[in-house]
């Protein structure tokens, strides 16, 4: 294990790579080219609900990047840290969850 979470994009764009590989050049993906591919199955629809806020691109491109960051353990502001079976995770969201991700990540 290198420290790191699972770098997100790069294994979506290896699965992608599995299932279209001409929608693949040079590690990036051809949008053009697998539109073309997926032919008449693409939705070409705009008329959707969708979820947007500021800063919504950015947020998703932070998403996208692994962290080094690991969960340490504080014993001395713990109850009972020894014996129970609960943990409170203190930290910014996204960047915990990404921590999670290495310990949970495919498992139902």
């Amino acid at each position: 294990m290198n420290g790191k979470s699972e770098d997100i994009l790069k294994n979506k764009i290896k699965e992608l790579k599995k299932i279209f590989p001409e929608a693949i050049t040079e590690g990036k993906v051809d949008f053009d080219q697998l539109k073309a591919t997926l032919g008449s199955e693409m939705n070409t629809d705009n008329e959707r609900y969708v979820l947007s806020w500021a800063g919504k691109a950015e947020a998703f491109r932070v998403l996208q990047q692994p962290t080094t960051a690991t969960l340490a353990p504080a014993p001395k502001e713990s109850v009972k840290f020894d014996t129970t079976e609960n943990i409170f995770i203190k930290g910014e969201n996204l960047e915990v969850l990404k921590v999670l991700q290495k310990s949970y990540y495919g498992k139902k």
